[in-house]
């Protein structure tokens, strides 16, 4: 049943130059002269987008005017999930979309990445410059026998080089992937081992809040474990003169990455079919190694032309910032704003260090249009309460946008408080594995405080009860019924498709089920929505996910450890808070504060500084089904304060009185 609620605040809503503006409007326009079809609202269009998917990916093509060296024969083959099709026939490359603007009379002026850090000068890359480079490396990547199909890797921060390295592979139809050098040793194979790399580009260390990190023992270590590796192209970073020795008798190439760039060149785009790899990302699950994410070239342009056009309003005009690691799902969609002709901003640090006047003079000093990070850097600066508005010029910016975890309605009053009044909050939320928003934005509607705007064009994003059917006002299950082109292709290495199908086609076939709760409202102009976090037990940590299975390979490594439980509190309008429950193998023993601190290192140096719990707590056994498994979700909405009675069944447990203990430490924490 539909619950009725109250409309909440209205915080912002486009003037009429803002809307006359607006991409969407323009595309709107457009389907009107060249298509015949009119739509009186947002909600009717967004309806024909995901009723009509072969007319509405068409005129996506047609709009942004892909180029394509041989034309599709079909828009889309079969409409199903998993397994549809999109434009076969159609042979295209990414990267050559990405790098367009490099052709036009004012290339070399023009930049088209501006970047800071901790430790380099402002670097502006022109788009003469980055096409050069980008080409240069194409043919050394080529000259080392790297063909299409071949993956190359990066250990890299977010610099201009790791953006340089990765047009370039995929510019030869090779296959991307990419970790950045916060993670630790074992969280970095555990990824790249599954897709035997061919290359690997790698830093000598960063600096992060003023402390350097040398990472070069650990590119050794990613060398000694990755067999397949011919060469490694090594980018002195932390310190202007590094070199890589490896052992004698290790025969991996190492090139310096100045001799990489000696030959600047136009770069030689291959040409590919629509669905060829373009890169692996990775998106852990509850058990097993970290799911190997493939997406395809096609899809991936389509996607992010239109999101970034008709979604975050992005043109040429636009200098476009977002805070992120290469091990987001973020950077991926930073760079593929060059496809739209912005100009790339970018930062590698700590944003609070010195302090969190950081990423605002960064926005304020180069006249930034759009500004992007995480809800946990917007409660830092509501709990410091800074007003950047009154510190900074902040002239330029018309859009501000919020992903990785939901965003309180308290934080969207901040913004419109402290940061500008006449500002489009893009909150948005979808992620690695779909690479779409599914839940977005857009300049031609309003902002309701605490609440996105819409449910992205092509998306049929409805949310589901236990039963399966779709409904309004109540939390429920985020799922898609219908497929988009920037679905993944499949998993690396899952050759029969069961593990992709387990990961979002249970308990309904057909039926994409994303793991977040979802709400959706129906108010005047469009659908909105809250997403309060996820379902399942995947840890979200700053964006980036990481199975549970990956902690507790390292917590149950320690000889005192006997079982372990981790849980991620995520839920809007309370802090995240990440519960490592361990089960010590000595039951008389007590937890000492020592095993704690090693247990917090061991994931912080072995995986990744996001994922250190927030606290460690003794207990005196994890509750499991009858078959074994660690009853993560159920104990997760118990201690989101959930009825025990509605989120278990206590004779599916094979240790039913284990649950107990939860309770009361839910009853005692609420």
């Amino acid at each position: 049943m539909t619950e009725v609620t109250a409309a909440p605040d209205v915080l912002w809503r486009p003037g009429a130059e803002r809307l006359e503006r607006a991409h969407l409007t323009h595309f709107r326009r457009w389907l009107g002269e060249r298509k015949g079809l009119h739509f009186a609202d947002y909600e009717s269009l967004w309806r024909w987008s995901t009723e009509s998917l072969e007319d509405f990916w068409a005129a996506i093509w047609d709009y942004f005017e892909i180029r394509a060296s041989v034309p599709y024969e079909r828009v889309l083959v079969e409409r199903r999930m998993p397994g549809a099709r999109w434009f076969e026939g159609a042979r295209l490359n990414y990267a050559e979309h990405l790098l367009a603007r490099a052709a036009e009379p004012d290339a070399d002026s023009r930049p088209a990445l501006i970047f800071r850090s901790e430790t380099t000068a402002p670097t502006v890359l022109s788009w003469a410059q980055l096409a050069g480079q980008t080409g240069a490396l194409m043919a050394r990547l080529r000259g080392l026998g790297v063909v299409p199909g071949d993956r190359v890797c990066a250990y890299m921060p977010n610099i201009p080089q790791t953006a340089c390295a990765a047009l370039a592979t995929v510019g030869i139809g090779a296959i991307w992937s990419s970790c950045s050098p916060d993670m630790g040793s074992v969280g970095v194979l555990d990824r790249f081992r599954q897709i035997e790399p061919t290359v690997l580009f790698a830093v000598d260390g960063y600096r992060y809040g003023g402390k350097d990190h040398d990472r070069r023992a650990i590119v050794r270590d990613l060398v000694a474990e990755l067999p397949t590796l011919r060469a490694v192209v090594f980018v002195p970073y932390l310190n202007e003169v590094a070199d890589l020795s490896l052992p004698a008798r290790q025969t991996v190439e190492v090139i310096a990455w100045r001799d990489a760039l000696a030959k600047p060149q136009a770069p030689a785009f291959e040409q590919l079919p629509f669905d060829h790899p373009l890169w692996v990302v990775y998106s852990s699950g509850t058990t097993g190694m970290p799911k190997a994410i493939v997406h395809g070239h096609g899809g991936a342009l389509l996607e992010g032309l239109k999101g970034n056009a008709l979604h975050l309003d992005l043109g040429r005009d636009d200098r476009f910032f977002w805070f992120s690691s290469t091990s987001w799902i973020m950077w991926n969609l930073w760079l593929s704003t060059l496809a739209r002709g912005c100009t790339a901003l970018h930062y590698d640090g700590n944003p609070g260090h010195p302090d969190l006047d950081t990423l605002w003079r960064f926005a304020a000093d180069e006249k930034t249009t759009f500004f992007g990070t995480s809800p946990a850097f917007l409660a830092l600066n509501i709990k410091a309460d800074l007003r950047p508005r009154d510190r900074f010029d902040l002239g330029a910016l018309r859009t501000l946008g919020a992903t990785g975890s939901p965003l309180t309605a308290d934080a969207y009053a901040w913004v419109y408080g402290s940061v500008g009044r006449d500002l489009l909050l893009a909150s948005i939320s979808g992620g690695t594995d779909p690479l779409a928003a599914f839940l977005t934005s857009s300049a031609t509607l309003p902002v309701y405080a605490g609440e996105m705007q819409c449910r992205g064009l092509g998306c049929a994003v409805q949310s589901f009860d236990d039963e399966g059917r779709p409904g309004f006002g109540r939390v429920g299950e985020l799922v898609v019924t219908e497929p988009m082109p920037s679905m993944p292709l499949r998993f690396w290495g899952d050759d029969d498709g069961e593990r992709y199908r387990n990961s979002y086609f249970e308990p309904w076939p057909g039926v994409w089920r994303h793991g977040d709760w979802l709400t959706l409202f129906e108010r005047p102009e469009s659908v909105t929505s809250v997403v309060y976090g996820r379902s399942d037990s995947t840890i979200n940590r700053h964006g980036i996910r990481m199975g549970t299975a990956e902690l507790y390979r390292v917590v149950e490594g320690f000889e005192e450890v006997l079982d372990s439980l981790v849980i991620d509190l995520e839920y809007l309008g309370k802090p995240s808070r990440m519960l490592l429950f361990v089960v010590l193998r000595d039951p008389r023993a007590t937890l000492e504060p020592a095993l704690s601190d090693a247990l917090r290192k061991a994931v912080r140096e072995q995986l990744s500084a996001r994922h250190v719990p927030d606290d460690v707590i003794a207990i005196a056994e994890v509750p499991r089904t009858l078959s074994g498994k660690k009853l993560e979700v159920p104990v997760k909405r118990i201690l989101l304060g959930h009825p025990p009675a509605r989120v278990l069944n206590r004779d599916s447990m094979a240790n039913p009185a284990s649950i107990d203990w939860f309770i009361e430490f839910a009853r005692q924490s609420h």
